[in-house]
């Protein structure tokens, strides 16, 4: 914790004159259990730098004195651009010190206390960059011990994380033995025991800490130091997603794992952490401002303009059927609400095939949406579903079931029984029914939009389904060979081989087009086969990384097969969609024939095929596991 001293100390004045020559003490910046620090300037070569000082009542312990010594001397071989190098370790008239780069800045905790608790990707980031840092001084086989937001320094020039204070790290296999030391909430539970530690006691205090920057608070609270440390040897800590903090699941589940009590259940090492910090923070990449409008506003039949249309629809009709009778009057009206949804689908794909996007940028660009809806949704609230909501879809089922049923029988009712007897029975009854049907489900749409971003997920399966495929084709041919812009957008590779296998295909000639095929109706099923892939890799992936890594079991080595099957089988597929695009180049420039294309073509056909077999699978052993069979009945 920074503060500033306006009166020097009987120590402050002691150490300054012990140092007098070599280093100009400016002020104090901070104390904790294991030293004190200065500010100070170096004499000859005329730059600021920190001092740490163990405090002379500890340093007139041998052992301890030892130690810190042994430690910093070990900290000072470290060379990384996350961690604050120590320039001296020395000891002077009893004064036992090192002397390390002052870093003009803050240190994580303080960013929190004076701002709040830290975005989704700054946070990831800092994490990082402290991951990386601690993986080598892993590698070196130093063991920090006390990593907690007060020893992460951001440097204010350029926001970078620098780990400080690696004086009470212990080369890793030393600590047995050596009393329990480091700061309760951010201590691992075989730390607090004070039984052996390894690099994945680090991995515990940096998810603590990460608990700590995304939510401001710590993931075991007490009133004393050692009701902390009991929480930490015998409670599950809440998962951070439950605090409702805006962080992505993904990256949530990775700290909860990090603050796991059995070490094996942690990530492997920390460069494995930062390898997934990374992966969660290019998924958090921001939709382009054009996807973004459209996914939110422009894809969307909801504005005022909507409301002018469907007035102009009803004039015009009411105009129609007052001028040529009531039949036309209403066929205009339904030609009117066929056309206007699709002309209006068309003119939103034009408009966004202009800006260089393409109907394939839409799948990804709705799911980020859902997914960032679904995380403000879970702030300050649960999302889970409620009691209201099950009860509105039950009453909203069972009485739309009803008047799907009652109204074609009181139709066929009324060839047996007199109309006026039928409907004073059965028509007030349906009409309730009906009644109740709107009103419930409306109700439930209502409060499941609390939970859910239904709107979004409504436009969604449209523009992602047949009516999208159509906007996009029919606006395509409307552009005719218009040149589309460069859109600056993250696509995932599949979607970027397929867009730009496309575009050679349109662009060559009539006769190479008819010769070749339906071209595009592959490149789109080996786009869907790498998205459906690469989804199911995520899926294991993230399953295997909750699994134990240091005792697996044999789903673990299951999970294991497959997650190495679908990788490979994606890289056929993606590998495929490079070939076409290559050979649609080569046959673009003369070296290669159309004959030679259609055999790749083929082998691409083989390799969908085998990947939807493989997809088709899946989906029936899940089926199977959801909905087993019932056993056949035994012969009597």
């Amino acid at each position: 914790m920074l503060r500033s001293v306006d009166t020097p100390d009987s120590l402050f004045l002691a150490f300054q004159f012990a140092l007098a020559g070599r280093y100009s003490i400016d002020r104090e910046l901070g104390r904790g259990g294991m030293g004190v620090v200065y500010l100070a300037r170096e004499v000859h070569l005329d730059r600021l730098v920190a001092i740490k000082l163990l405090p002379p009542e500890k340093a007139g312990l041998p052992t301890l004195r030892d130690r810190f010594l042994r430690e910093a001397r070990l900290a000072a071989k470290l060379s990384h651009p996350h961690i604050i190098p120590i320039h001296t370790v020395d000891e002077v008239d009893g004064f036992v010190f090192y002397v390390m780069a002052f870093v003009d800045g803050e240190t994580l905790a303080q960013r929190v206390r004076s701002r709040g608790p830290v975005s989704a990707s700054e946070g990831a980031r800092v994490l990082r960059e402290v991951a990386w840092a601690l993986a080598y001084a892993h590698s070196q086989g130093l063991v920090h011990r006390d990593v907690k937001p007060d020893n992460i320094l951001l440097e204010s020039s350029t926001g970078r994380a620098l780990v400080a204070d690696f004086g009470i790290a212990a080369a890793e296999g030393e600590a047995a033995g050596a009393g329990v030391s480091g700061t309760p909430e951010f201590m691992s539970p075989e730390q607090a025991l004070g039984g052996d530690i390894d690099a994945r006691s680090d991995l515990y205090g940096l998810g603590a800490t990460a608990f700590y920057a995304f939510s401001g608070r710590f993931p075991f609270e007490g009133r004393s130091a050692t009701e902390i440390l009991a929480k930490q040897v015998t409670e599950a800590p809440p998962p951070l997603a439950s605090l409702g903090v805006s962080v992505p699941r993904k990256l949530a589940l990775l700290i909860d794992r990090c603050l796991a009590k059995e070490p094996s259940r942690r990530p492997a090492d920390a460069n494995a952490l930062a390898e997934q910090l990374g992966v969660a923070m290019d998924q958090r990449r921001e939709l382009p401002a054009a996807l973004r409008a459209f996914v939110r506003r422009n894809g969307r039949m909801d504005g005022g303009g909507t409301l002018l249309t469907a007035g102009a629809l009803l004039t015009g009709a009411t105009v129609v059927g007052a001028l040529a009778g009531a039949a036309p009057g209403w066929a205009t009206l339904a030609v009117g609400v066929t056309l206007a949804p699709l002309a209006f689908a068309i003119q939103s794909a034009r408009q966004l095939l202009k800006l260089g996007f393409a109907h394939a940028d839409l799948g990804p660009a709705f799911r980020a949406e859902i997914e960032n809806s679904r995380e403000e949704r879970a702030v300050g609230r649960s999302i889970g579903r409620s009691s209201i909501e099950w009860f509105l879809s039950r009453v909203a089922r069972v009485t739309a079931s009803f008047t799907a049923v009652a109204v074609p029988l009181i139709a066929l009712s009324t060839l047996f029984v007199r109309w006026t007897d039928a409907a004073q029975v059965a028509i007030p009854i349906t009409g309730t029914a009906a009644v109740i049907a709107l009103l419930s489900g409306t109700s439930y749409l209502g409060v499941l939009q609390l939970r859910r971003d239904v709107d979004t997920e409504f436009w969604s399966s449209v523009w992602n389904g047949r009516i999208g495929t159509l906007a996009f084709a029919l606006a395509r041919k409307l552009r005719g060979s218009q040149p589309m812009s460069t859109a600056m957008t993250h696509r995932a590779t599949e979607l970027s081989l397929g867009m730009a296998a496309e575009q050679l295909f349109e662009s060559l000639p009539k006769e190479s087009r008819q010769a070749i095929g339906d071209l595009p109706s592959l490149l789109h099923r080996l786009q869907r086969d790498a998205q459906a892939l690469r989804a199911r890799y995520d899926e294991l992936h993230e399953a295997l990384s909750r699994s134990s890594i240091a005792d697996p079991s044999d789903d673990y080595e299951s999970l294991r097969e497959e997650r190495d099957l679908v990788h490979d089988k994606l890289g056929d597929a993606v590998g495929a969609l490079e070939t076409i695009r290559l050979n649609l180049l080569r046959l673009h420039a003369g070296s290669a024939t159309v004959e030679g294309l259609t055999t790749l073509i083929g082998l691409a056909v083989e390799v969908s095929a085998e990947v939807e077999r493989l997809i088709a699978a899946r989906d029936e052993v899940e089926a199977r596991l959801r909905f087993p069979r019932e056993p056949e009945p035994t012969p009597v």
